[in-house]
């Protein structure tokens, strides 16, 4: 079992990066797991798109 983590400040470049990497992928998928977190950095409001996918190879 393996996994995989990605994590972008946008959710496009999140679902580009997982898009590739599931075209890529020769095995089978066990979970996703996605998670989306905020917090302000001086005055600029910051997200983080983040996902973890398990799978076996």
């Amino acid at each position: 079992m393996k996994v995989k983590l990605f994590d972008f400040e946008d959710e496009t470049d999140l679902e580009k990066a997982m898009n590739k990497f599931l075209d890529d992928l020769n095995g089978e998928i066990i979970d996703i797991k996605y998670q989306i977190a905020s917090f302000a950095q001086g005055e600029e409001q910051i997200y983080s798109f983040s996902a973890m996918i398990i799978y076996y190879q």
